[in-house]
């Protein structure tokens, strides 16, 4: 290992508190978790009240674009918000094709399905999804996959209990889909949002607690190019 291939020396509580800070930012917190939640509780709350597929659909869309607007104006990231907003945008265009409320729920579920088969895939091939979506935030990129194997192994295990966590999750939901009423499914639905991605975020945050710190290819480039430039005028001064 060159002196380049060395993570970042810091010490356990640094680590573990990058790591925190990254997993934070990467899954949105507090506030990307109600934007996720609150659509869906409000399209299951109205329908239950009323039965009126439509009007559940438009309010559940409006506050869906209410959180990306709310975002716009305080200047902050909005990928969190927009992405609740497309998920509900297509349960919406579903439930009305079909005139099935559960359809609703239908595009969100098949998301989770495919999104559980390709961290276990990832995983499976060498290549874990958790650490692409990760790496960047680490500021690490792809130097994970060959000079950083402990760092590699454990987006491997993360990548793993996600997939493993969203399957057992649709192993419930898509039995419901098909033998229980909408409201039913959809308040399962709502229950089931907020533990199973808190399990996997404590456990990505566990494993990579353990693993070494990421090695800071933003950092590494940055002292490249000071070298040169040092290089470069310890260059002109001989001439």
């Amino acid at each position: 290992m060159t002196s380049l291939d060395k993570p970042t020396e810091d010490t356990p509580q640094d680590s573990r508190a990058v790591t925190e800070a990254a997993l934070f930012e990467a899954f949105g917190g507090v506030r990307g978790m109600v934007e996720t939640v609150l659509p869906g509780l409000l399209f299951v709350t109205i329908y239950t009240v009323n039965k009126d597929l439509h009007l559940s659909a438009i309010a559940a869309l409006a506050v869906s674009l209410l959180l990306v607007a709310v975002r716009l104006v305080m200047r902050d990231t909005v990928k969190h918000a927009f992405s609740g907003v497309f998920g509900v945008a297509f349960g919406v265009v579903f439930a009305m094709m079909t005139g099935n409320a559960k359809d609703f729920y239908l595009p969100g579920m098949l998301y989770t399905l495919g999104l559980a088969l390709a961290y276990i895939i990832t995983a499976m091939a060498g290549v874990p999804l958790i650490g692409l979506i990760l790496g960047p935030v680490f500021k690490e990129n792809l130097s994970w996959r060959t000079r950083n194997p402990g760092r590699k192994k454990a987006y491997t295990k993360a990548s793993w209990a996600w997939g493993l966590i969203l399957l057992a999750k649709c192993a419930i939901l898509f039995p419901l889909y098909w033998w229980a009423d909408t409201t039913q499914l959809g308040w399962v639905l709502v229950a089931l949002k907020i533990p199973p991605f808190l399990l996997a975020v404590w456990l990505t945050w566990v494993f990579l607690a353990k693993a070494p710190p990421p090695i800071d290819v933003f950092a590494e480039m940055e002292a490249e190019e000071a070298a040169a430039k040092q290089r470069e005028a310890a260059q002109r001064s001989a001439e």
